[in-house]
């Protein structure tokens, strides 16, 4: 990354977040991104100007964040069935091991420490607590890391337009299965408790979609 590409108030805000830790804790800060007024898909310095984020969108920043202390920048979707959102995670490799930066709503589909071995391993990490609101297990199929250096032409980073074009690609990237369709049949639902637990939110809005 060139230093020369980030504004003052960007190095600065990126010299305090030196840890992923300490990137997952100022993502979670930003509030969500309800899109009242339709789709979107910010770039980084557009999500630190409107602050607001949603998954992919917290995503994309913190990859970026990452990319500043040297990992590179690299985004795995989590493909869900048409019943639910596909979820979007920053992954970095520490000491050998995946862990994972994500923007969410809810009590679920967080932060992952780095001790998972390959990134299907990290993948499966979520797929207990990947339900809608009707309590069935969505989680169907993981990418494999896509290195966002390749958007470096559009200036991913520092445009003021959105970036539809990752968003797109990581939609149209190679995905893998988790489960067959015998396997899908048999999934039992969540339990009340569950459901529960997942309707806690950290944002309102009169426009939440459902399972944002």
């Amino acid at each position: 990354m060139k230093m020369t590409e980030l504004s003052k108030e960007e190095i600065k805000l990126f010299k305090s977040l030196n840890t992923p830790k300490k990137i997952q804790d100022f993502i979670n800060k930003i509030p969500i991104n309800f899109e009242e007024n339709g789709d979107t898909c910010y770039s980084p310095r557009m999500v630190l100007k409107n602050w607001k984020c949603h998954c992919m969108e917290g995503a994309i920043l913190a990859a970026q964040i990452l990319r500043f202390y040297g990992y590179p920048p690299l985004l795995v979707d989590l493909s869900a069935s048409k019943n639910d959102f596909d979820h979007m995670l920053a992954v970095f490799k520490k000491d050998g091991k995946w862990g994972a930066i994500s923007k969410t709503n809810h009590s679920i589909l967080r932060y992952r420490e780095p001790v998972y071995n390959s990134i299907r391993e990290l993948a499966m990490s979520h797929f207990h607590e990947y339900v809608n609101d009707d309590g069935k297990k969505t989680l169907r199929r993981y990418s494999m890391p896509v290195n966002l250096k390749k958007f470096d032409k559009i200036n991913w980073m520092t445009t003021e337009k959105e970036v539809w074009e990752i968003a797109n690609h990581m939609a149209e990237t190679k995905h893998y299965d988790i489960l067959n369709k015998k396997q899908i049949m048999g999934l039992r639902k969540a339990d009340k408790i569950e459901l529960d637990a997942g309707k806690i939110v950290e944002w309102h809005s009169d426009s939440m979609k459902k399972n944002l």
